[in-house]
Parts: C-alpha cells; structure tokens; sequence
C-alpha cells in the first residue's frame, strides 16, 4: 500500500531531502544572508530584497542553483551580478558548489520588492 505525501500548504508536493531538516534550515538561512549581502551597484538595496532572486534549490550533495534575473535585460552590472551571487553563496559553510542561472521570465517588476526595499527606495 502506498501512502500519499502529506504537505503543510496545499498543492505543494511534499520534498524529502537527504540533508536533515536542521541542516536545511540553516543552510537556507545563510544563504539568504549571503545573498542579502550582494547590491546591485547602481540601487542602495540588496538584491533579495528587490526580489532579484527567483529561485534557490538546495540539492541533497549541497550543490545550490539559484535562479535569478536583472531589473532591465540593458543592466549594466549584468556582467558581474552573476558571479557576486556565485561567490556569496559559495562562502556559505557547507555549500559545495553554486550555480547561477539568469533569466527574464518572468520579467522583473518593482512588485516584486519587499516594503524594505520600498522604504529604502521611497517608493510609497
């Protein structure tokens, strides 16, 4: 007899992972400090919080993909971006490796920033 996964939200498939669920926890909250710890050079806010970071899968063997966009196709740190990404997380304590994907869809919106970067913005 199989059983169904069971999940917290709805719709949302249940994930195993190998790495234990303290683990997980930590790693993701160390990466996203790294990845707050990136800026775009022309905006005085993180990228996390412009909400420039699409996506991040932790794998079981701790290789981490990030999937992440620009706020224009045209922007000019899109040459470095990337690899400031790719070396935050790497620095993360047990991260064994990173991968960086950039990619416009969906294309990115103000919508998309946390109220802090809108305050830091003075976007109200």
């Amino acid at each position: 007899m199989s059983e169904t996964p069971t999940s917290v939200e709805p719709n949302v498939p249940a994930i195993d992972s190998s790495i234990p669920q303290e683990e997980l926890d930590r790693l993701t909250d160390e990466i996203v400090a790294a990845l707050k710890t990136v800026y775009d050079p022309e905006i005085p806010v993180d990228i996390y919080e412009l909400g420039l970071i699409y996506k991040v899968d932790i794998a079981d063997d701790r290789q981490v993909a990030v999937e992440m966009t620009l706020t224009t196709p045209n922007c000019p740190s899109a040459a470095e971006l990337p690899g400031m990404v790719e070396g935050a997380v790497a620095s993360v304590g047990g991260v064994s490796g990173v991968a960086v994907n950039l990619t416009f869809d969906p294309p990115w919106d103000q919508g998309r920033m946390s109220e802090e970067a809108r305050l830091a913005l003075n976007l109200w």
